[in-house]
């Protein structure tokens, strides 16, 4: 599934649409994230997603670790496989949010639903911004983007 992306596979953008660029693999993502899904059978009934594109999915996923694989057992069944999110996994919460922010925005619907994050401990509701070294937002209309070498 992983392939060079355009001309330049250096790119951070480009190496991680190569792991991201999937739309089944964001929504995916997603369940994990926000419903705490974790088990095959319960990403396939809330995704509507094939069986064998959803194996394809997490395995490369598994290998790209964004999902850890364990397995359990139900008393008196046999064993079965769940995905955890990873740390990288988890760190993606902010990608799932700005698109669940660009959607609400860009793309709104009457019936629309979407995620937002809150902090675990007070519940106070987070927000996505650009932040400068003195703490001063940045709105998204001010900024220019550069190509830089990654730190």
């Amino acid at each position: 599934m992983a392939a060079a992306l355009g001309k330049d596979s250096k790119c951070s953008i480009a190496r991680s649409v190569e792991v991201l660029g999937d739309s089944w693999t964001l929504l995916i993502i997603r369940e994990a994230m926000v419903t705490d899904t974790t088990r095959f059978q319960d990403f396939r009934d809330r995704l509507g997603v094939a069986g064998n594109i959803l194996a394809k999915r997490l395995a490369f996923l598994v290998d790209e670790g964004v999902f850890e694989r364990r397995t359990y057992q139900k008393a008196g069944t046999r064993t079965r496989e769940e995905y955890l999110l990873t740390e990288a996994g988890r760190s993606l919460s902010v990608v799932i949010a700005a698109l669940a922010e660009w959607g609400r925005a860009r793309r709104p619907r009457e019936d629309g639903t979407s995620p937002n994050f809150f902090d675990r401990k007070t519940d106070t509701r987070a927000q996505l911004a650009f932040v400068a070294s003195d703490g001063s937002r940045i709105p998204p209309e001010q900024l220019i983007a550069r190509r830089t070498r990654d730190s």
